[in-house]
């Protein structure tokens, strides 16, 4: 199969456009090409006028850790263009950064995630492009969590960086067909085009949304492989948690918590009591790690381990989402006056919840809370939202 990148490389038909003008790319460490070329490079290589690129979070080359440390505009070294950030003093695109182009192209790999940052950077490209008459294409890439939709649709008012719009934690979309949406959702007036893969079944063995023959490449320091691409849509509430999501060692994102005075099995056996289909997918299993920074740093946590891979792995029944929630729940059940909801600022919302920014609204910290309140009853409100999402989307599909 192709990816957007390999195909514009490789198809010169597709860059007959690209002729005499100003080119802008929006890339990450992932942006690479088939033979692992950085995308930057390989399209100065055969000739494109790449005029200016953009960092989005964490930056150009990858480099910064944790959410809420920017980076800054530079000049780049080897080609002498500017390195605009998008996650430093602006994180949408100036009027000044979309003169430096007339085409922008957007490589980013995504998670599949409404939370993943990367949605929203597109989504203020777009918008920022349509006010300045700029073009932009997305150099399509796989979603690597497939097709599947799963989580509460964010409510209306409750829009921020990581949460772009009315979308659901689990998308299951691309990211060209995430800005088909975009344009669709928002009534955006752009130049806008999808360089589209060839050949990706994202709904068919053995990779289920990220290719057997293509290498993974972290496009942010802690996605360090599919398990976590998979995981991510449970495992990133914990980001909104006095929990450890496993940050300060060498597998984060991949637990559905860690903590020094939380008894792991006995959580493990609450979810199985509480919801055992939920459980399904995957395998958990119970293990023992020692931050190295970020919370319970130098604390030895019991922890619950993801492993939705190999044999353990069932693409149409993990559903990462309701497994975290479902962690969640069981908590609360066991350590009722747990201090479980972190309060501090997160991606630059000062008046809510962490947690609360991360789901799109209140209603699943709610469900958790409520001590009456069942897994049949969160279900309900999400298959709901999720039925809706699908409807919303199939218009905007490109790969069956």
């Amino acid at each position: 199969m192709r990816f957007g990148i390999d195909r514009l490389l490789n198809e010169p038909e597709l860059r007959t456009e690209l002729e005499g003008r100003r080119v802008a790319l929006v890339a990450h460490p992932a942006s690479v090409t088939s033979r692992l070329q950085h995308s930057l490079d390989a399209l100065i290589d055969i000739g494109v006028n790449v005029t200016g690129a953009f960092g989005p979070q964490h930056g150009l080359k990858g480099d910064k850790q944790d959410n809420m440390v920017e980076t800054a505009d530079e000049i780049d070294p080897r080609y002498g263009i500017p390195i605009y950030s998008l996650y430093g003093e602006v994180r949408r695109p100036t009027a000044r950064m979309m003169e430096c182009a007339d085409i922008f192209l957007f490589d980013l790999q995504d998670l599949g995630c409404r939370i993943y940052t990367f949605v929203t950077t597109l989504l203020y490209l777009m918008e920022e492009a349509a006010k300045a008459g700029k073009s932009v294409w997305v150099l399509d890439r796989p979603n690597p969590a497939g097709g599947p939709v799963e989580g509460t649709l964010l409510v209306s008012g409750q829009e921020s960086f990581v949460g772009a719009a009315p979308m659901p934690m689990r998308h299951g979309l691309t990211m060209g067909e995430m800005g088909c949406w975009f344009k669709a959702h928002f009534g955006l007036d752009l130049d806008y085009r999808v360089i589209e893969m060839t050949g990706w079944q994202p709904g068919h063995a053995p990779g289920y949304g990220w290719p057997a023959d293509r290498v993974w490449i972290n496009p942010s320091p802690n996605a360090a492989n599919l398990n976590m691409a998979r995981a991510y849509a449970g495992t990133v509430m914990l980001e909104g948690t006095t929990l450890s999501e496993g940050r300060g060692t060498t597998r984060p994102l991949e637990v559905l918590f860690g903590a020094p005075d939380i008894d792991a099995a006995a959580i493990r056996a609450e979810m199985e009591q509480l919801a055992p289909k939920w459980l399904r997918g995957c395998a958990l299993r119970e293990c023992w790690f020692e931050p190295t920074f970020h919370k319970h740093v130098g604390m030895l946590c019991n922890a619950l381990m993801i492993h939705a891979e190999g044999r353990f792995y069932s693409h149409h029944d993990f559903r990462p989402w309701r497994l975290q929630a479902l962690t969640f729940k069981a908590i609360r059940r066991l350590y009722p006056d747990y201090p479980l909801w972190r309060d501090f600022p997160y991606e630059y919302e000062l008046d809510r919840l962490a947690i609360d920014v991360i789901n799109g609204g209140p209603s699943l910290r709610d469900w958790v809370d409520d001590s009456e309140a069942e897994p049949g009853d969160l279900d309900e409100l999400a298959e709901a939202d999720e039925m809706d999402w699908r409807e919303t989307i199939a218009p905007h599909l490109i790969y069956t």
